[in-house]
């Protein structure tokens, strides 16, 4: 890659390390990640000269809860993708620190293994208070990373809850982790995983239980898919028997070439050892096509894009209102009415709309 179209008013910086990243320098990466990670002057400029160079890496998201396997399984899977001849990215979302504000860097520890390939690049990000189990900024560091030519991005969460499902709206295969020890099958519904996942991985499957999640999950996906209608003999082979057991027909639609669906297929693994992950990566490679195929690959990321515009346009109008000193006057003058009943709240945003218009269109600084 050339280095990055920057407009003329980029400082020599800024030049020097679009030289360096289009060269493939990966000291010119990690620069290009900080400066995107803490919205450092010129994020904006890098970003939009990268935007053009997107959209050619596979982003796989390992979900799931605390606990699960996840860093162990995500070293793995790029152990393997670099034995295929592939870059890695490997983006490590970390709990804050409570005393520098940073990443604790327990994942990346436990990723020594593959730390020193050339073929990898791994950064441990923080969630800063950011809800959803992952960093603010990953999106817009998966960008980079997709820019540099990397193949596959892997984004491990800092483990799900019940509202931290952010993953699916920023890569294109979620895979949630899940272990015997995870609980309750139903809780698993209850979180919303099943929603999200495109792949499910039991996890440590050498242990008493795995065999009863993975039943219970393919049941459960059974009978999401509707494989125990009547009107499901012959269809995807799935013969009548197999559809009066929903768990085997989930399996049976999970490895059909049907391009209208895609049922998630149940993976058994133990990351001690690396078995299961070859099967894995065979699955993260057809739901791959399968997005490709049936077009959902275009709608996600279409849907991604939107969101982005709709991310940077709220940051913007944030930092335009209320770093206004006149707009924070204007507002406090309003508070002796609204206290009065004379006004309401609503009026007194639509008023402060109407009157903001230049100011968040960038036209003037009051």
């Amino acid at each position: 890659m050339s280095a990055l179209a920057l407009p003329e008013s980029a400082s020599s910086g800024l030049r020097a390390l679009s030289a360096d990243f289009g060269a493939g320098k990966k000291a010119a990466l990690a620069r290009a990640v900080s400066i995107v990670e803490n919205q450092r002057a010129g994020s904006d400029v890098l970003l939009a000269a990268m935007h053009r160079h997107i959209g050619r890496a596979h982003r796989i998201g390992m979900t799931g809860p605390p606990g699960a396997g996840k860093s162990t399984l995500t070293t793995w899977l790029a152990a393997e993708l670099r034995k295929a001849g592939l870059t890695v990215g490997i983006i490590a979302v970390d709990p804050t620190s409570p005393f520098t504000g940073g990443a604790l860097l327990g994942d990346r520890v436990r990723m020594d293994s593959v730390a020193l390939d050339p073929g990898v690049f791994i950064r441990s990000m923080a969630t800063r208070g950011s809800l959803g189990g992952l960093a603010a900024a990953t999106r817009e560091v998966c960008d980079v990373l997709d820019a540099f030519g990397i193949d596959r991005i892997l984004v491990e969460t800092v483990g799900v809850g019940q509202s931290e499902l952010d993953i699916a709206r920023t890569v294109d295969t979620s895979v949630v982790v899940l272990t015997p020890e995870s609980g309750d099958s139903i809780q698993t519904l209850k979180a919303g995983l099943m929603e999200i996942a495109d792949l499910f991985v039991v996890n440590k499957a050498d242990r008493p239980g795995a065999d009863r999640l993975r039943n219970d999950l393919e049941l459960m996906l059974g009978l999401r898919s509707g494989a125990v209608t009547g009107d499901a003999t012959g269809h995807h082979g799935v013969d009548f028997k197999a559809a009066m057991n929903p768990a085997k027909a989930a399996r049976a639609f999970a490895k059909s070439d049907d391009d209208a669906t895609w049922t998630p297929s149940v993976l058994r693994c133990v990351g001690t050892t690396g078995e299961g992950v070859p099967e894995l990566l065979g699955a993260l490679d057809r739901h791959f096509g399968y997005l490709e195929r049936s077009g959902a690959l275009v709608s996600r990321r279409r849907a991604r894009l939107r969101e982005r515009v709709v991310d940077v346009a709220e940051q913007r109008v944030r930092r335009r209102l209320w770093t206004d000193a006149a707009t924070a006057a204007w507002i406090n003058e309003r508070i002796p009415e609204l206290e009065s009943g004379v006004t309401t709240p609503y009026a007194v945003a639509d008023a402060l709309l109407a009157r903001s218009g230049e100011l968040l269109a960038g036209a003037k600084t009051r």
